[in-house]
Parts: structure tokens; C-alpha cells; sequence
């Protein structure tokens, strides 16, 4: 698949998850395989005013490329401003989000709220795009409500005014994250874009990303949730759809070393007292379905220092034996 001139090999690409997929998260990913990784949702207007934050958000490193910059807002031209600082990063494309269904984000008008308006959703596209050399894509839901599934009419807009390509996450705002994903929707708008159309939704190993492409003939892949605590999900796919291989889950003793190595990744950018924080709920999705999984994450909730995450990663590993 390519943006334009940027070539992207492989299969699937982790979703831009706020305040999950940070560096340390995306450049596990990409040891595991993940093809490209997208930063996560950063305020146009927090970026045009000058926040730290917003800033901070958008560093990209060597090891997490090829990777893109995601930017949210409802205003064309402060959308259009934020461009010239997000390049600074030197991203390899840039991401806009017309999908988030977070009430703080849609209830301002920005992310999934946008697709409620489609001119100025288009607005802002074409603004975007007219900002910078890079190429442009745009991710969105299949609308805001099962009554107004307008993915198609957005997803048209976008070609129009140059994106280089659209993801559709397979859910309506309303559904948040709720079954089902709507894949025909994403084959519906495969068939008529000719730009690269990207699934997303459900992904969670070889087989449902091989369903995945299977109805709906897209392009790509997206991983969001699929990734939790699970960044070898990229390794099972490829190798499901290179050759036809299922990877099992990991013994429980090498998802514990994952996870440590992973927090302490995140406390080395981020220092320790946020990065213990953040720690508590990464060490939760790591520990989903062991045995013991609800006394073990609830001990987690109370993690002070990695000392204490090593000795927690030791118990698990001595019960599950």
C-alpha cells in the first residue's frame, strides 16, 4: 500500500489510541511488526497555541517509523496552522480523526462530530491538505448513529480534496466500541474509492485480520484494541497471512518480560512517577485471562516502583507455572 510516494510493507498498523499508544507503545509495536504506528490524537488548537503537552505528544523517533502525527478540531484554519509545528517532528504522514467518539472530543465538536457535518469535515480536509507536501489521510467511523451512516459521502469528500487515504473503524459513534463492526460498509466504500480504504475494528489475531480482509477487500489493517497488552498481535498476523501460521499466545512468563520491558520503556520517556502510573493500567491488559488475572491487576492498581512491578511479574510467573 502507499500514501502517495510513501511505501508502507505489511499488513496491519497500530491504531492512534489517546494516551495508549504513546512511543514506548508504538515502538514495541514495530518490533513485533506492526507495519506503520500512528501517534495519538493531538489538539490542532492545543498545537497552534503553543502546549507543552500537544508538543510532546508528537515526538517520533527512528524505531517507531515509518509513523504518522494524528490531529483533531472542528476549525479549518487553526487545523491548517498546527500544520507547520507538527512537521517540525518530520512525520511520514499526517492523520486527521473524524472518529473519536469520546464525549470530550465530539461534545467540542471535533472527532466523530465532525461526520454530523460533512462540509465542514470537508473544510478541514482540504485545508489540511493544501498545509503541507506530506501525504494526508482520514480516519472515520460508519457515522454518527445507525441512522445517519454516511461513512461513503465522507469517504468520497476526503478523495476529492486529495487525502491519500481513509480508515473506517466498522462502528458508528453511537455504538462507542459495541458489537458489531459493519464490515460491509468498508467493502461498500472499497469499491468505490480508488484510493487506499483501511479496516479497522475487532482485529485481534490472523484470523480475524484474514476475515477482515476477506470481506472487505481493504487495503490495510488498523490495531487498536487488539494491541492491548498484546503487541505480538502484529507478529500473529503476519505470519497467519504470509503463511498461513497461527502463533498461540505467549507463555505467561514472556508476557511478563514484555511488560516489564514495555513500562519500563515508558518510564525511561516519561519518567518514573508517570510512568508507574500509566503502568497500572498496561499491567492490567497484560494480565488478562491468567490465572489469578483479578488479584494480580488489582495489586497492580497499587504499583509505586518498577521494583514492585518486577517482584508482581515474578509472583505471576511462579502461580502459572
Amino acid at each position: 500500500m502507499n500514501f502517495g510516494e510513501l511505501k508502507i510493507e505489511g499488513y496491519a498498523g497500530l491504531a492512534p489510541m489517546a494516551g495508549v499508544a504513546d512511543r514506548a507503545f508504538r515502538e514495541l509495536c514495530r518490533e513485533y511488526g506492526a507495519a506503520y504506528t500512528v501517534s495519538e490524537m493531538i489538539s490542532s488548537k492545543g498545537v497552534s497555541m503553543g502546549d507543552r503537552k500537544s508538543k510532546s505528544l508528537m515526538q517520533l523517533n527512528e524505531k517507531e517509523r515509518p509513523a504518522g502525527v494524528q490531529i483533531f478540531g472542528s476549525e479549518p484554519q487553526i487545523m491548517a496552522q498546527s500544520i507547520k509545528t507538527v512537521l517540525e517532528t518530520k512525520p511520514d504522514f499526517i492523520d486527521i480523526n473524524m472518529g473519536c467518539p469520546a464525549p470530550k472530543i465530539a461534545g467540542n465538536g471535533g472527532g466523530a462530530s465532525l461526520m454530523k457535518n460533512p462540509d465542514l469535515a470537508q473544510s478541514i480536509i482540504k485545508a489540511v491538505v493544501n498545509s503541507t507536501e506530506l501525504p494526508v489521510t482520514v480516519k472515520m467511523r460508519t457515522g454518527w448513529d445507525f441512522e445517519n451512516l454516511n461513512a461513503h459521502d465522507l469517504a468520497k469528500r476526503a478523495e476529492k480534496e486529495g487525502a491519500a487515504a481513509v480508515t473506517v473503524h466498522g462502528r458508528t459513534r453511537q455504538q462507542m466500541y459495541a458489537p458489531p463492526v459493519n464490515t460491509d460498509i468498508i467493502a461498500e466504500i472499497k469499491r468505490e474509492l480508488s484510493i487506499p480504504v483501511i479496516a479497522n475494528g475487532d482485529i485481534v489475531d490472523g484470523q480475524s485480520a484474514a476475515l477482515m480482509y476477506e470481506k472487505t477487500n481493504c487495503d490495510f489493517l488498523l490495531v487498536g484494541r487488539g494491541a492491548l497488552g498484546r503487541p505480538w498481535v502484529f507478529q500473529q498476523i503476519n505470519a497467519y497471512l504470509n503463511d498461513c501460521i497461527v502463533i498461540p499466545e505467549p507463555p505467561v512468563s514472556e508476557r511478563m518480560r514484555v511488560m516489564v520491558k514495555h513500562i519500563k520503556k515508558i518510564c525511561e520517556y516519561k519518567g518514573d512517577r508517570v510512568g508507574i502510573r500509566e503502568a497500572r493500567k498496561h499491567a492490567a491488559w497484560y494480565m488478562k485471562g491468567i490465572r489469578g488475572g483479578a488479584e494480580f491487576r488489582r495489586q497492580a492498581g497499587m504499583l509505586e516502583s518498577i521494583e514492585q512491578l518486577e517482584e508482581l511479574a515474578y509472583k505471576i510467573c511462579k502461580e502459572n507455572m
